[in-house]
């Protein structure tokens, strides 16, 4: 195969001395000069400012290797510093190029040019716009007789370092592991779910909306995602987090924007304000459909323009954070109510993900039972473990449909918190699972005949007219087809002991009639 370099003229290094033309070292025509590195083109790229120095270079390349061609090619640039210039003119280049990679062998050579110039060269290689190797060529050390110096190539492809590969493959288990606080996941879709928040979070700048119920762990996750990159100094500053349930009337403008001393009665002093706060590191808006819509008019102008003005200030103030919004509402069906701004949905729903809840992710409930012991035991300074039988008990009841664990994770974490605390000899029995199991499932009927409380049934029914026993049961089965992809899909799942026994088995059709019980189909809520 025939060897093809391609590379930048050197303005400086491949100018010849006067009087001294073959004792300095210059690069172009020292790769050239390299026994065991035989060169059959090279393609060099200049200035047309040193036309003159390209004829003289190319010109010495053929008498000391007059095998090798020289093929001159203008490029002009306004700024040879200038990223977005040197990178659209040599990808316009490359784009335009013969390749022949089946008969040629090509390399990059990024000795010579601006830094710019070659990181831009390293860019197009590693893309495979420019599908070579690097070659970064060395000027002979002191006392050294060859005057072509050394060169080295460099294969951008990491497939072929099994070792690297390796260490890349390791970090990542590491992220992965540290935004599930170590807690070894067995559900597939969450684990899967962690992944693409670990891929987002190491390279994007921009903002991310968490939804999910209360307690799915948006706001322990958000942090997680914040100490990620303050680990890999991507963020400097603080993590700012608040949940906007709370902020009501004139106050939230002051607690989000800040305010000018006397922007108000009562405004003694000057205020920075969260988005102030969070500059230069991540703010955590927990509940954002909470927010006013003259607040978010604000925000969306701060995320997208890092500027906002302080309450009564005349004045703009800077800060450049990168925002995280939590939310258990449907925000597009706020927006269809006029409760959410279009345009700051569109704006932070560039990267979206969906915590689920525990009870949908019940092979999860043993690892973090693990967890929260651990927790505990941390916090309080006592260690306490549960006995095999009791273990056994708890999981028994935390993984079947029995257990409802609406306040999902919080459930879990006070359960354990109860059953840790009155464990004589840090020893949790039987006796306090079988206590706590009666005050969880005491705990979700009260929720359940809390008409506060939301239910998957309550847009779809008069739920006055449903019996506890009936509502309880057709809760799940609403629940469960919401989640499926389709009415037999949901039929499966709900079906799936009593289906066993039956030749013919058709789910779909028995969905269809208990739900018809109801005057109820799968379109009244499924979209």
């Amino acid at each position: 195969m025939a060897q093809v370099v391609f590379g930048l003229l050197g303005t400086r290094l491949d100018r010849a001395k006067p009087g001294d033309r073959w004792q300095g070292w210059r690069p172009t025509v020292a790769i050239c000069q390299h026994e065991d590195l035989l060169i059959d083109r090279f393609e060099l790229i200049y200035e047309p400012s040193i036309a003159d120095l390209a004829d003289t270079v190319a010109e010495d390349i053929r008498s000391v290797s007059p095998e090798t061609e020289v093929q001159l090619h203008k490029m002009h640039f306004r700024d040879p510093w200038d990223l977005e210039e040197v990178y659209s003119s040599l990808h316009a280049f490359v784009n335009n190029y013969p390749f022949r990679p089946e008969q040629d062998n090509y390399l990059v050579n990024i000795t010579t040019g601006t830094h710019v110039q070659q990181i831009c060269l390293f860019l197009l290689a590693e893309s495979r716009h420019l599908p070579g190797r690097l070659l970064q060529a060395s000027p002979p050390k002191r006392k050294q007789k060859k005057s072509e110096g050394s060169y080295n190539v460099i294969d951008l492809d990491l497939s072929r370092y099994d070792q690297l590969a390796a260490r890349f493959a390791l970090e990542q288990q590491e992220s992965l592991s540290f935004l599930k606080s170590g807690i070894e996941t067995k559900n597939e879709a969450f684990n899967r779910l962690i992944e693409r928040i670990e891929k987002v979070a190491i390279h994007s700048q921009a903002p991310i909306l968490i939804t999910g119920p209360t307690g799915a762990g948006k706001s322990q996750l958000a942090r997680r995602i914040y100490e990620l990159k303050h680990q890999r100094r991507q963020l400097e500053g603080n993590f700012v987090e608040v949940n906007c349930a709370t902020l009501r009337g004139d106050q939230a403008m002051s607690t989000l924007f800040g305010h000018v001393k006397g922007a108000y009665t009562g405004a003694t002093a000057a205020r920075d304000g969260l988005l102030r706060t969070a500059n230069g590191g991540m703010l955590l808006l927990d509940e954002i459909g909470e927010l006013g819509r003259d607040e978010q008019a604000m925000l969306l102008r701060a995320i997208e323009e890092k500027r906002f003005m302080p309450v009564g200030a005349d004045r703009e103030s800077n800060s450049d954070f990168q925002l995280i919004a939590g939310t258990n509402r449907d925000l597009l069906v706020d927006v269809e109510k006029g409760l959410f701004r279009e345009d700051l949905l569109a704006r932070i729903n560039l990267w979206t993900f969906c915590m689920p809840g525990l009870a949908d992710r019940r092979e999860d409930i043993s690892p973090n039972l693990d967890y929260e012991l651990t927790q505990f035991s941390t916090h309080t300074g006592n260690v306490v473990r549960m006995n095999k039988e009791a273990r056994t008990r708890f999981l028994r009841f935390g993984e079947s449909n029995e257990a409802r664990w609406r306040g999902n994770f919080r459930d879990l974490n006070a359960a354990v918190t109860r059953m840790a605390t009155l464990a004589a000899g840090g020893r949790i029995s039987v006796e306090l699972v079988e206590e706590e199991i009666e005050r969880l499932r005491l705990l979700w009927q009260n929720r359940h005949n809390d008409t506060n409380i939301s239910s998957p049934l309550k847009d779809i029914l008069d739920l006055s007219q449903l019996d506890q026993f009936d509502r309880v049961q057709l809760e799940e089965v609403v629940r469960v087809c919401r989640q499926s992809k389709s009415l037999s899909d949901a039929g499966r799942q709900l079906f799936s002991v009593s289906r066993a026994a039956k030749a013919k088995p058709n789910d779909s059709d028995r969905l269809r009639k208990y739900l018809a019980r109801f005057e109820l189909s799968w379109n009244d809520f499924v979209s």
